[in-house]
């Protein structure tokens, strides 16, 4: 774990550790910022887009993990992207890593306490769906947690969120709108689908990818719907964009080679970097003064 003799001097709970963490941040460089990122699989950056102040990696910041996924850098950055104040997540952590759903999700926590009210994430993802291309971008209007845990059992800290969260709308519906209209001035395509979560490390059989179809899911991975838990339980508006970088169709299906998976989604990067700084740019310059978007 990281940040060394903080581990010992924290108070008690979730939201002791978060301020902590935060305080850290902000002793380095790191001030409030309305919108927070999270960078998946092979999705190293936002490019020229994104003006970076300051970074440290994810093991340096105190009660937070090294990140060990390959495609992950596992690095916190501070900066400018669309015009805002942002914090950006290179990288995150898995449950396949060894780590509760619980330290899974809480660089979210740190990033909220940090004045992140708007959270994006993005990952890498396979597809169900069988009229998907590997390359595509998914905006996920919704999710299938079979991870077999959640990152709130436990004590709730009611000072965080409420113990049962509404998640009827795990996906803001404005900022999905917000990305479509972005994605059609951009000229991208813009699949729209549902997102199934598992823990991972194994990727699936035939009939584990014929059942998550089966069950409504257009894509599968073994992140973000932690993350989107925990934005959700602490009031968060939360926007989530998958790269499909292979195709999971049991009919014809072929080995995972996870360095293609890390190309394909390195090659859709700048696409997603331009999504995602068209649909930030308008959601917040449109969105009037005083509401939740603005307040983000």
């Amino acid at each position: 774990m990281g940040g060394g003799p903080w581990a010992a001097a924290a108070p008690p709970g979730v939201g002791g550790r978060s301020a902590e963490s935060a305080a850290w941040l902000r002793a380095r460089g790191f001030g409030d910022a309305p919108v927070a990122l999270v960078l998946g699989t092979g999705i190293g950056g936002l490019g020229p887009g994104f003006r970076r102040r300051v970074e440290v990696p994810f093991d340096e910041i105190p009660h937070v993990p090294r990140a060990t996924a390959l495609g992950h850098a596992g690095r916190l950055a501070a900066g400018e992207f669309a015009g805002l104040p942002v914090h950006v997540l290179q990288g995150r952590l898995h449950m396949y890593e060894g780590l509760p759903l619980s330290q899974v999700a809480f660089p979210v926590r740190v990033l909220h306490a940090l004045g992140a009210r708007t959270l994006v994430l993005t990952n890498a993802a396979g597809g169900l769906h069988p009229l998907f291309r590997a390359g595509d971008l998914m905006l996920i209007d919704d999710h299938l947690n079979l991870m077999g845990d959640n990152p709130l059992r436990g004590p709730n800290d009611d000072a965080l969120g409420p113990r049962f969260p509404d998640l009827s709308e795990p996906y803001d519906r404005v900022l999905a709108a917000a990305a479509e209209t972005a994605a059609l001035a951009e000229g991208l395509q813009l699949r729209r689908g549902v997102y199934a979560a598992v823990c991972g490390p194994s990727l699936e059989t035939r009939a584990e990818y014929r059942l998550l179809r089966t069950a409504g899911a257009d894509a599968v991975g073994m992140s973000t719907v932690p993350e989107a838990i925990v934005a959700k339980h602490a009031g968060m508006r939360v926007l989530a964009v998958a790269v499909i970088t292979d195709l999971c169709l049991p009919d014809a299906l072929q080995p995972v080679d996870v360095a293609e998976i890390i190309r394909v989604a390195g090659e859709a990067g700048p696409r997603l970097a331009r999504l995602l700084e068209r649909t930030l740019r308008d959601a917040f310059a449109s969105a009037p003064a005083g509401s939740s978007v603005a307040a983000g």
